[in-house]
């Protein structure tokens, strides 16, 4: 099984955008120490602090779907539910 790529990009309401970045930051540390966990960075677009992205790099697509099914993960939809108004996630392949 090839290495997967993740690309997420979450908008936050821009009035819940400090309080959706904060609870962003929390899963860096647990999902950095999954087994399968290549590569988890977070980024803020520098001209709309709404914007967050995630780049992931994952072992396997089964590694990553046991992320996705993770405790703090379902922690952090519960935290932010109605905060974000836009989740975009793209499952992406290197072939360059």
């Amino acid at each position: 099984m090839s290495k997967l790529t993740i690309v997420a990009k979450i908008v936050a309401k821009t009035e819940h955008s400090e309080s959706v970045k904060q609870e962003l930051l929390k899963l860096i540390e647990p999902t950095r120490a999954e087994e399968g966990c290549i590569q988890y960075d977070l980024h803020q677009d520098n001209q709309d602090p709404a914007v967050f992205l995630f780049y992931e790099n994952w072992q396997s697509r089964e590694l990553w779907q046991q992320h996705m099914n993770s405790q703090h993960l379902q922690d952090y939809v519960a935290a932010t539910e109605g905060m974000v108004a836009e989740f975009i996630l793209n499952e992406m392949t290197h072939i360059g």
